[in-house]
């Protein structure tokens, strides 16, 4: 009894031991966009990303996990909000959900067109609900927050690598998956640090941290390249005899996992760089790319986006 309380106090200060918040050095509020995108069920090309259906057949399988993703992130911010006492993150926080409930929105829209495609969005709904809705919903709060972090944390990487690598999104004539995942992208970079700021100033806990990182790292890792992985021959049974669809695997395997330019083989750097004590996400500096794909999408005169925006506004500022 007379060491439990100095080694409690240390056992605190070793599990709370991270990077620290400054709060007057916040990155801005980002505005909450609305879309309408009109897509349809024609325009849908399966094979978009570098003409490989198995590489973008991840991407098919992850725009259906992640409105599943998304909703988690919303239901946890939502409940975390009024914990905070910052004004200024409350506002990010609150500009947070709102680009994720946009999001949630949108590709649910775009998962309908798939259905018409052969894709197997009903049965991948009903695997995400097992998992959403019966697993991961039911954790306890602390742990959810610091699953919001490890989602946020792989969309922000996603982002980083797609903005690095613009040239995989110009093998399609499919302009509507292309302003869906630049859109995406850049709003995923916008707001990559508001769920870490959140969990930082709400907990801190770095083994509750790494564990929603696993967490995450199999649901998007393991859990959507199982999806991808079986996907084309869901979609089309007679992929299992195509010559020509085992030819294009390799091209497939380096768009996913290619050391040099592969989504998940170039970003490994970035991807465990979160395992850090003293991470944050704006270690990773994508000021120069945001405001080059901010021009590139938003321009109201010839942006990528402009013919599919509907409005912007920024929440208000409340103690």
């Amino acid at each position: 009894m007379l060491f439990s309380k100095p080694i409690k106090s240390l056992v605190s200060k070793v599990i709370r031991a991270g990077v620290s918040i400054d709060l007057d050095k916040q990155t801005p509020v980002v505005p909450i966009r609305h879309f309408k995108f009109n897509f349809t069920s024609e325009e849908l090309d399966v094979k978009f990303f570098m003409q490989k259906e198995w590489g973008t057949a991840y991407f098919a399988a992850l725009s259906i996990f992640l409105t599943y993703g998304e909703d988690l992130v919303i239901e946890t911010a939502r409940y975390h909000r009024d914990q905070i006492k910052d004004p200024v993150l409350k506002q990010r926080l609150t500009s947070l959900i709102g680009q994720e409930a946009i999001h949630s929105k949108v590709h649910n829209e775009y998962n309908e067109i798939m259905i018409p495609n052969h894709i197997p969005v009903q049965l991948y709904r009903f695997l995400a609900e097992q998992v959403f809705n019966h697993t991961l919903l039911k954790f306890p709060q602390p742990l959810k927050l610091s699953m919001m972090a490890g989602i946020e944390h792989f969309t922000a990487v996603f982002a980083e690598y797609a903005m690095t690598h613009e040239n995989i999104f110009n093998h399609s004539i499919d302009d509507k998956t292309r302003a869906l995942w630049l859109w995406h992208m850049l709003e995923e970079s916008e707001h990559k640090d508001i769920a870490y700021d959140t969990y930082q100033v709400l907990s801190a806990n770095y083994p509750l941290r790494i564990t929603g990182f696993f967490i995450a790292l199999i649901i998007l890792g393991v859990g959507v390249g199982a999806g991808a992985l079986f996907l084309p021959f869901l979609r089309r049974p007679l992929n299992v005899i195509s010559l020509s669809f085992w030819k294009e695997g390799k091209g497939s395997w380096d768009l996913l996992f290619g050391l040099e330019n592969g989504v998940f083989g170039s970003s490994l750097g970035h991807i465990f760089d979160y395992l850090r004590r003293d991470f944050h996400p704006n270690d990773h500096d994508t000021t120069v790319h945001l405001e080059y794909y901010k021009e590139k999408l938003l321009n109201p005169e010839n942006g990528l986006l402009a013919q599919y925006f509907v409005k912007e506004f920024i929440p208000a500022l409340r103690s």
